[in-house]
């Protein structure tokens, strides 16, 4: 659980960082007839809030031949490609290749440029940057899916989620660090905020579903609406319990 003997610190801690995340290289998308801003970003691995932000959307109405900017990577067709060749190299069906592109037969020619949707834009060329709410790489989702295995092993789904979601929702304001791992390792005055980093179990390994948590808080799935704290209902702290509550699984408690 998050340690609560240095809490009442950040009510005094004047370190503020502003939230900044990578710039994602913007593809063109023009929608087609059935495509809603959801289905938008099942195929381009974001989510409405992104794209409306992206797009400064007022309402969650678009409209066929309407261009939209995505977060995605692009691909320049080389010598002895096919688009099959492309789909499987990347990862992806060859239907979503067709459907990102709009392109329905199987010519295609050197030079000539292709969007890879489920993909984002690489920040560099070790670790390949993916954007959900906030932007995180593989290293950034397996750690966020070991702290969920650590504090909620054995708690339903919900409360898995929720754990996930408080660090997002950390990495998102400007009163804690801006990234996962800043986050989570963070420490106040000498104390971790999340004793499984303290106690060493942090380091096991996450299972699916764990990961599928941490996966979802990453796409936008908050069950707690903005929380930023949790803790065990045993505890006595009073300053924890003072905090409004907005949600309860089972023993877990999460507050604003």
């Amino acid at each position: 659980m998050i340690n609560s003997k240095n809490l009442k610190v950040l009510l005094f801690t004047a370190a503020i960082t502003l939230f900044s995340a990578h710039s994602a290289k913007a593809a063109d998308y023009t929608v087609s007839s059935g495509d809603s801003l959801y289905t938008v970003g099942k195929l381009f691995n974001t989510n409405t809030y992104t794209l409306k932000g992206d797009n400064r959307l007022s309402s969650d109405i678009i409209y066929p031949g309407q261009v939209l900017n995505v977060r995605a990577k692009d691909y320049t067709v080389k010598s002895g490609d096919t688009l099959y060749l492309i789909a499987k190299n990347n990862g992806i069906s060859l239907n979503f290749l067709r459907k990102a592109n709009n392109y329905w037969t199987d010519y295609i020619y050197p030079g000539q440029k292709l969007i890879i949707p489920g993909t984002s834009y690489s920040v560099n060329s070790t670790s390949q940057t993916h954007y959900g709410v906030i932007p995180y790489t593989d290293s950034d989702l397996d750690l966020l899916a070991r702290l969920v295995h650590a504090e909620a092993q054995g708690e339903p789904y919900k409360a898995k989620a929720a754990v996930a979601a408080v660090v997002v929702n950390r990495v998102q304001s400007s009163a804690w660090p801006n990234t996962i791992r800043d986050v989570i390792y963070q420490r106040i005055n000498g104390y971790y905020q999340f004793s499984p980093v303290l106690n060493g179990m942090i380091n096991q390994a996450a299972t699916s579903e764990d990961r599928q948590a941490a996966l979802d808080a990453l796409n936008g799935y908050d069950p707690t609406n903005g929380a930023q704290f949790y803790f065990d209902d045993s505890t006595k702290n009073t300053w924890l319990w003072s905090k409004p509550v907005a949600l309860r699984v089972d023993n877990m408690v999460f507050s604003y």
